[in-house]
């Protein structure tokens, strides 16, 4: 780092700092192991110890960088002008469409693009992807820089200096200084280059031009007489030697140089291995770097004149010391002409500070004081520097503490990675001791195993996973800033055929002999050994003390950049902004708008790094990340292998992607190329550079930034590359003489001034987080970062880069350069692979390029090979079928075999060797053909191995195969021309043209996967005529309604759509539309078979015009089937023909007359006859035509039918009687199929109900009771009645003998105690009550004696209660009343020690303490049992037994009541025996109190027992002091429950309801007697069946009577009941109903209301007029008594007198006592005044909700 003078001293001295972690302000020995932290706190690692996968780091803050969419995001700034005047590449802003297919838009922006080499691609908004590195664990190895040093005149003029300084020191004229001319250094580079440009030392002399030379070089102030004098003299003194020196050296140097790398030096030779580190580097930054030594020299000058101005000393170093740097000779007061504006201090001014610890085998040869005083003296110099250092750094004003991390060049320690106190210390020695190696050691003699090296920090080593670098797989990765080729030569041994055999320094280079090894002469420049007798006379010294050899002296041109550290981003990120703002922060002007410092802006970064790039005398070192693998470290994109479900792990402009992109060539590379087809990563710093270079192959390439501060590119145009390339030789011929490859190594820049001096186009563009940069083919570009950031870049090859990819493989194989990949395999690989047009296009004429020089060089080596022979011979290489002669000795192979690319490789020209190799059996070497046999690949001459002497000539193809594979291609790419051919041969054949044969040139078409100029034209013209022909087809094969049929299909839901195309058909059907086609079809001019068809159509229209017009004229004399035939014809046409639409009406009125004649001998609905009529109406059919007469009047009659149904159906009461005779009326006109349906539902129900109540009925009087229908069946009957509109005769008979069988439930309620519960409880009391019993009066259960409970199981439920086995099987004790096992809480009776359940006796738990006595009812007869039910005595079961024969039904309780009854008297007669006994005594006391328990838990009473054992109990064991008194009843001691009167009283606190409020009084109940009915109505007939209808079997009937419920009357049968299913209805003589009436029409007395009807009714025409006659429905009105009907009809079974109507009426309603208490009237009577006996509500008609209740 440049540290800046303090503020208002421009002229203070300067010192040139290095801004490297590894290098700190207070240097210290480095730990054997672990972690070392450096003097800027940055960690280091020992390789040896912690690897970098399982280094961790803290996580970088992606908010504290710039990104994309993120606050910090650099925005797009308005162009700013630029240094060097240039102009800006354009940027591109894609849409997001656009921006899907990244190929297809770059080839959209390519014409503009290539004209600048380079273009910015801002994406659209929305695509932003996430950055997918852990910047925990990534780390990677930076490169140092020094911006002065890649400049490419500032290094030339270094190292001309460095070399020149050595030549002197070698002849004893130490050149520490530079001469002085006119008080001011003079600058010898510049002199050299003035006076070699004017011809050279004599020609400048003879022409007398050192005055112009002199105002070259800036002296043009005073003018001297001594000017020429003094610069000729500087010249003749220090640079003519050195100049002649070169002349005689350079050709032997630079032939042991051609003779080491096996080749001439132009082109240079190849790749070379990276450099590592700075101990084994030539060129590297130690102290006797060119560089430095330069740099030493002039700042020496300025300080020494700087010094002597202030009366300063100068410190000088011991002669014997300064061996590498010297002081100007000129150390007066001036200024260099050359020199920056402000003065700096030298950083090294004593070079070799690096040699203490490593003076290889001379030093040790020295005598032990000599080498002891020379240490002294070394050290005593560099403390010397290091305190002048210290000085300069104070006298600038700046503390120590602003330049941590930083360190003076000129300091005696070194404290870089792998050193320690100055020593390289090898960190995989044992226990990390020093390992001592030669001062100059080769970069390739490194002692570290490659597989150990941290060379591959940054993934540049072999990739396991298959990939491949761009590198050579033998090499590290480059370190060179932005490269893609690696730096140095290969270093191989100097002697052939002794490689690695032995050390440079151990024998002699030029003899090559390892004699006298202690007497050679060590380089102390390159440690290389000479024998003094084999050197020339000027190349000899006296001493060999800092003596170089001839290849040091005349230079190598060897540069690269140094290895750095090893950082993590956030270390790196930390390390950038102090760099930056330590640098720029002091330089920058106070702003009083702001009142600070100005900001640091991108025109400040981009001008002060050109101008650090260009000063001669200020050096600021720099750390670049780059070529770092995204194999080994990730990708900043998301990858499927790591991010399967980020969209962008898969997005086309993902870098990762790009390069295998369907229309990129490098899809076809069969394996992973990294920095091609694998991104390359790239972390930068403020100033650090990548230089001049184009991409390999020529090939296109993206950046992206993901994140940081911008980085500014340069682009030039591919048009300029040879103009670019001659401005860099031109500028810089030095290194280009040394190292004619020196724009692969990306080590050298050039200001883009210069080179538009030249005339090449340079454009700058500027790059931000997010933005892409795409290079074109062959464009040079360079560029430099204005601070931290991150990039990742990727090459990719679009079809149009093949040309440019060839030309570049044949610029690599001109240098000598290793290509990344087989251009050719490349290209047979996509023919193999793709068989696209599209690919066949530039395949083809890439793979005829690939061809003919492939036949070319085979032809060439063949010549040569039959020029080798004595004579010419057939050589097998030349005979078809591979046979040969005796005379041919060269082995020739067909080899397709896929082998590795070492095994192709040419070992003159490295280049790949794909289709042909010639390979040597000697050394194993392989040449391609251009270099087969002219290359030393053996010790065979020349003519030997064309000859064929141990080589072999292997082809991957023959001759035939590779031409037929290119014939293919070619053929391929050939398909749309030969296509394009036809179709102009069929056009001009034939002016028209067959429309079949253009069709095939269609289709033809189609199926050709490429763009045919031509093809949518044709297409158009044969869809025009398609769409004739289909327009024609419609009126020549294609049935008219079959494309209406098709068309309706889509026109239903769209009406105004239909119209519209109907309107359409209609103009389409127009017989003028035949004549336009047949001219539309000459207008086109084509020729097809339906144009001859169509002619045709239309002479035979007009043929069918005219026999229509005659069968119009005479109708009556054509049959229809004539009509018809006539009218298909017409319609065959397809046109809408007048006659057609007339001749079709005739023809649908004579089908119309032709139905009707068949229908009418059919039974027709309503509706058929009603479209009949619509659709003869519609033809036109006359109203006077019979038929439509008839079936009007039809019509007319079927809806007067349908409105009568409809209006009795619709009635409340349904009189059926008519319903029956509309329906035998239907049989004769035509009615509603639904509505007729409908009548016979309701008349089919009546019937099958009526039938069902009969039988029923009929069953109830069976004498045998089990015949009898059982209660339920008849109470679901009773039920289903409900839903008809009226019940059926004898529905009310039927009702009467339901209500009977319930009065004796009802009585049977009462027993039990549920006079108040529904009825259904009666059966589920009974069930318990039998169940009860079988466990109480069980037989088995004998007398035992008293025992005790031992368990307590849960209270058993009722499905338990006969289980009293226990689980062995044994049977259980049992207890209590209920005679049950034990459960729940016992209780002992302390008289007689049984034990009873608490719940059995209603005794709670909490009431019962632990000495409580308990007397049991029992023992004490006043103990009440607590009881839920009253038990009916046995005698009462008994006598309700018997009254089951008398029911009418079989009830569901029987079988219940008799096992009750069976129990009991089982029981009665088991104890008997100890009723009847005449004497007791008290042994008998426990068996008594045993069957009194047993009656008492039963639920039945047995008064007799009871009383007896009662007595017997309390006469043998008295407890209470009365006798028991006889018990008659056994009632429920349940608490009754209050009724809601009685509640409401309580609430109002009043004890007589009649104190209630008014509205809360129980209306008193009325139990008014049935009003009799009507006893003179009569009942209507009965149903019958419709005619032709099917009837419902009904029993013979007579005379009934017309109200009661028992059906009386004789029929033929005798049986006194009649098949009655209708409804009937009472009528009264006074009052009159119109007929139909929907209401019921009755005296306002009578109790039951039907409906009546009148006599008037309208009357339909086509109906009989009988069935509403009065003889049918009407009411006789001569009646004479009010209350007798009179006969409806003339059936005699209704012809009754009107006196025995009122009797069976009377007879029916009328009930005596005994019937009316079993009536509902009087059962609700009963309960309720059983209720208030009991001081309880009357009862609910709600069983559902008494169910609970008496379920207790």
């Amino acid at each position: 780092m440049v540290v800046p003078p303090a503020s208002g001293n421009s002229s203070s001295t300067t010192t040139t700092l290095r801004a490297s972690p590894a290098n700190g302000a207070n240097p210290s020995p480095m730990p054997k192991q672990g972690l070392a932290l450096t003097g800027n706190t940055y960690p280091q690692f020992n390789a040896a110890s912690v690897p970098l996968s399982a280094r961790q780091a803290p996580r970088l803050d992606l908010s504290s960088v710039e990104r994309r969419g993120q606050p910090l995001a650099g925005r797009e700034s308005p162009k700013r002008p630029r240094p060097h005047g240039l102009k800006e590449a354009p940027t591109y802003r894609p849409t997001e469409e656009e921006w899907k297919d990244p190929f297809q838009y770059i080839q959209k922006i390519a014409p503009e693009g290539r004209l600048f080499g380079i273009v910015k691609i801002i994406p659209p908004d929305a695509w932003n992807p996430d950055f997918a590195i852990d910047t925990e664990r990534f780390h990677f190895r930076t490169r140092k820089q020094e911006l002065n040093s890649v400049e490419g005149g500032t290094r030339a003029n270094l190292n001309y200096l460095d070399q020149l300084h050595k030549f002197h020191k070698q002849r004893g004229n130490n050149l520490n200084r530079f001469p002085s001319v006119d008080k001011r250094p003079l600058d010898l580079y510049k002199l050299k280059k003035a006076v070699e440009i004017r011809g050279g030392f004599e020609k400048v002399c003879k022409l007398k031009k050192w005055a112009e030379i002199g105002r070259d070089l800036g002296y043009s102030g005073k003018i001297m007489s001594s000017l020429s004098t003094s610069l000729k003299n500087s010249y003749q003194r220090w640079l003519n030697p050195y100049e002649e020196y070169l002349q005689a050296a350079k050709p032997g140097v630079q032939q042991q140089l051609e003779f080491e790398y096996g080749g001439p030096m132009t082109p240079s030779p190849g790749q070379s291995p990276m450099k590592r580190s700075s101990h084994n580097t030539p060129a590297g930054f130690r102290g006797d770097s060119p560089a430095l030594r330069a740099s030493a020299a002039l700042n020496a000058s300025l300080k020494d004149c700087d010094e002597t101005e202030k009366g300063t000393p100068v410190l000088e170093a011991p002669k014997p010391i300064s061996h590498s740097g010297f002081t100007p000779v000129n150390a007066g007061g001036f200024t260099p002409v050359n020199a920056s504006p402000r003065s700096f201090t030298a950083v090294n001014a004593v070079s070799g500070n690096m040699r203490d610890h490593d003076m290889g085998r001379k030093n040790q040869n020295r005598p032990q004081e000599e080498r002891e005083q020379g240490t002294d003296a070394r050290n005593a110099f560099r403390e010397n520097i290091k305190s002048q250092d210290e000085h300069n750094l104070h006298r600038n004003g700046l503390p120590a503490a602003a330049w941590a991390g930083l360190k003076p060049r000129a300091t005696s320690m070194d404290v870089r990675p792998g050193f320690i106190d100055g020593m390289k210390v090898d960190p995989f020695a044992p226990n990390g001791n020093h390992v001592n190696h030669l001062k100059r050691s080769r970069h390739s003699e490194s002692t570290e195993p490659e597989a150990h090296r941290e060379d591959d920090v940054n993934g540049t080593g072999s990739d396991p996973g298959g990939r491949r670098s761009k590198r050579l797989k033998r090499e590290a990765a480059p370190t060179v800033a932005g490269s893609h080729m690696t730096l140095f030569r290969p270093s191989t041994p100097k002697i052939p055929g002794e490689k690695g055999s032995v050390q440079p320094g151990e024998k002699c280079e030029t003899c090559g002999k390892p004699d006298e090894v202690s007497a050679l002469m060590i380089c102390e420049g390159c440690d290389s050994g000479y024998h003094k007798a084999c050197l020339d006379a000027r190349d000899k010294a006296e001493s060999d003390e800092n003596w170089h050899c001839p290849r040091c002296l005349v230079g190598t041109g060897e540069f690269g950049f140094e290895e750095g550290s090893v950082y993590s981003l956030k270390q790196f990120q930390e390390k950038a902004h102090n760099f930056k703002e330590n640098y720029f922060l002091p330089k920058m002007p106070f702003d009083p708008v702001l009142n600070c410092k100005r900001p640091v802006t991108e025109e400040d970064v981009e001008r002060e790094f050109w101008r650090l790039v260009e000063s001669l005398t200020e050096t600021v070192e720099v750390e670049y990340g780059a070529d770092i693998h995204s194999t080994t470290h990730g990708s900043g994109f998301p990858t499927i292998e790591k991010n399967p479900l980020d969209p962008y792990s898969t997005d086309l402009w993902n870098l990762n992607i790009l390069p295998l992109h369907p229309e990129s060539l490098f899809r076809h590379i069969k394996s992973d190329i990294s920095g091609m087809t694998v991104p390359w990563l790239y972390v930068g710093m403020c100033f650090s550079t990548f230089c001049w270079h184009n991409e390999d192959h020529y090939s296109y390439s993206a950046n992206y930034q993901h994140f940081g501060a911008t980085k500014t590119w340069y682009g030039i145009p591919g048009e300029d590359a040879e103009r670019f390339e001659a401005a860099m030789r031109n500028a810089v011929p030095e290194l280009f003489e040394t190292q004619p490859d020196l724009l692969f190594q990306l080590v050298t820049l050039l200001p883009p001034d210069q080179l538009r001096k030249a005339g090449v186009r340079v454009y700058a563009i500027d790059q931000r987080a997010g933005q892409f940069v795409i290079t074109f083919p062959q464009a040079y570009h360079a560029g430099f970062n204005h601070g931290f950031n991150f990039n990742e870049a990727v090459n990719f090859a679009p079809h149009d880069w093949e040309p440019c990819g060839q030309a570049g493989v044949e610029r690599l194989q001109e240098f000598r350069r290793q290509p990344c990949f087989s251009h050719d395999e490349l290209l047979l690989t996509a023919a193999a692979r793709d068989s696209t047009i599209k690919t066949a296009k530039w395949l083809s004429p890439a793979l005829e390029r690939l061809r003919d020089r492939e036949m070319d060089q085979r032809k060439y080596f063949v010549d040569r090979h039959q020029a080798a022979q004595d004579q010419r011979h057939d050589c097998k290489i030349e005979a078809p079928d591979g046979s040969t002669d005796s005379k041919c000795i060269l082995g020739y192979e067909i080899d397709e075999r896929d082998v590795p690319e070492e095994e192709y490789q040419c070992a003159y020209c490295k280049c790949y060797s794909f289709l042909s190799r010639f390979h040597c059996a000697k050394s194993d070497k392989v040449l391609c053909l251009d270099h087969a046999g002219t290359y030393d690949c053996c010790e065979l001459s020349e003519k030997e191995r064309f000859t064929g002497i141990d080589h072999t000539l292997r082809y991957r193809l023959s001759d035939e195969s590779l031409c037929n594979t290119v014939q293919k291609v070619y053929d391929r790419a050939r398909l749309p021309e030969v296509w394009a051919s036809k179709l102009e041969s069929a056009l001009s054949d034939d002016p028209r043209p067959q429309l079949k044969a253009l069709r095939s040139l269609v289709a033809e078409g189609e199926r050709i996967p490429f763009e045919l100029p031509q093809l949518p034209t044709l297409k158009a013209f044969v869809d025009r005529c398609n769409d004739w022909v289909e327009e024609a087809t419609n009126y020549i094969v294609r049935k008219q309604q079959n494309r209406r049929k098709n068309e309706k299909a889509w026109r239903k839901g769209n009406s105004a759509r239909a119209a519209e195309m109907e309107e359409r058909d209609r103009e389409l059907r127009k017989i003028e539309n035949v004549v336009k086609l047949l001219a539309e079809a000459d207008e086109i001019s084509f020729d097809c078979p339906e144009i001859n068809q169509l002619r045709e159509r239309a002479d035979g229209i007009r043929d069918f015009q005219r026999d229509a017009q005659a069968a119009l004229h005479s109708p009556t004399t054509h049959s229809t089937q004539e009509f018809e035939d006539l009218v298909e014809i017409g319609r065959g046409f397809n046109v809408d023909i007048p006659e057609v639409e007339e001749l079709d009406k005739v023809v649908q009125q004579k089908k119309w007359n032709d139905q009707v004649t068949d229908r009418r001998k059919q039974y027709l609905d309503i509706k058929e006859v009603a479209d009949l009529v619509e659709k003869g109406t519609a033809l036109g059919i006359p109203e006077q035509n019979q038929h439509m007469r008839l079936f009007k009047d039809q019509v007319e009659g079927g809806k007067m039918w349908e409105k009568k149904a409809k209006e009795l159906m619709a009635a409340e009461t349904v009189h059926y009687q008519q319903l029956d005779a509309l329906a035998a009326q239907a049989a004769t006109l035509p009615v509603c199929r639904d509505t007729m349906h409908a009548v016979d539902c309701f008349l089919n129900r009546q019937r099958q109900a009526h039938a069902q109540v009969v039988e029923l009925y009929e069953l109830s009087k069976n004498p045998d009771i089990r015949l009898r229908p059982k209660y339920k069946d008849v109470r679901e009957t009773i039920d289903a009645l409900a839903e008809l509109h009226s019940k059926p005769t004898g529905t009310i008979d039927l009702e009467k003998e339901q209500k009977r069988h319930e009065d004796w439930m009802r009585k049977g309620k009462k027993l039990f105690g549920k006079a108040n519960a529904p009825l259904h409880i009666l059966m589920a009391h009974m069930q318990y009550v039998e169940q009860r019993n079988a466990a109480c009066l069980r037989i088995s259960d004998v007398p035992r004696a008293p025992a005790e409970p031992t368990s307590r199981g849960h209270t058993p439920d009722g499905s338990q209660s006969s289980n009293v086995m226990d689980s062995s099987g044994r049977d259980r004790d049992i207890f209590c009343i209920c005679r049950q096992p034990e459960s729940g809480m016992m209780i002992e009776c302390e008289v007689c020690h049984e034990w009873y359940h608490g719940k059995c006796m209603k005794i709670p738990r909490g009431r019962i303490k632990e000495d409580d006595k308990y007397t049991c009812p029992i023992c004490d007869w006043r103990v009440k049992i607590p009881r839920d039910a009253a038990r009916p005595k046995l005698e009462d079961l008994m006598a309700w037994h018997d009254e089951v024969e008398q029911l009418p039904f079989q009830p569901d309780e029987e079988e219940v009541l008799f096992n009750i009854i069976d129990a009991a008297l089982t029981f009665r007669n088991f104890i008997k025996t100890c009723i009847d006994s005449p004497l007791t005594t008290a042994e008998e006391l426990p068996t008594q109190r045993f069957y009194l328990r047993k009656i008492e838990g039963a639920e039945v009473l047995l008064v007799q027992e009871t009383n007896f054992f009662r007595k017997e109990v309390h006469r043998w064991a008295p407890v209470a002091p009365l006798t028991p008194p006889s018990l008659e009843h056994s009632f429920s001691t349940r608490k009754p429950r209050p009724t809601k009167q009685q509640k409401l009283m309580a609430q109002f606190g009043v004890d007589s309801p009649d104190s209630l409020p008014q509205n809360l009084r129980t209306k008193p109940h009325s139990f008014a007697k049935r009003k009799l009915s009507d006893a003179t109505s009569k009942q209507p007939p009965p149903l019958k069946p419709a005619p032709g209808r099917s009837s419902t079997p009904m029993s013979q009937g007579g005379r009934t009577s017309s109200m009661g419920p028992v059906l009386t009357g004789s029929s033929a049968s005798g049986g006194p009941y009649s098949a009655y299913d209708g409804n009937y209805g009472l009528s009264s003589p006074t009052r009159d109903s119109p007929r139909f009436a929907t209401e019921g029409f009755m005296e306002e007395d009578h109790p039951m209301r039907s409906p009546g009807y009148g006599s008037h009714s309208p009357r339909g025409a086509g109906m009989t007029g009988a069935i509403f006659d009065g003889t049918n429905f009407g009411r006789d009105q001569t009646e004479e008594s009010s209350v007798v009907c009179s006969p409806i009809g003339s059936d005699p079974g209704y012809d009754v007198a009107a006196t025995d109507i009122i009797e069976s009426i009377l007879a029916d309603l009328t009930r005596n006592e005994e019937a009316l208490g079993g009536s509902h009237a009087n059962d609700a009577l009963a309960v309720t005044d059983e209720a208030h006996d009991d001081g309880e509500e009357p009862v609910r008609d709600q069983d559902s909700t008494m169910t609970d209740q008496y379920m207790d």
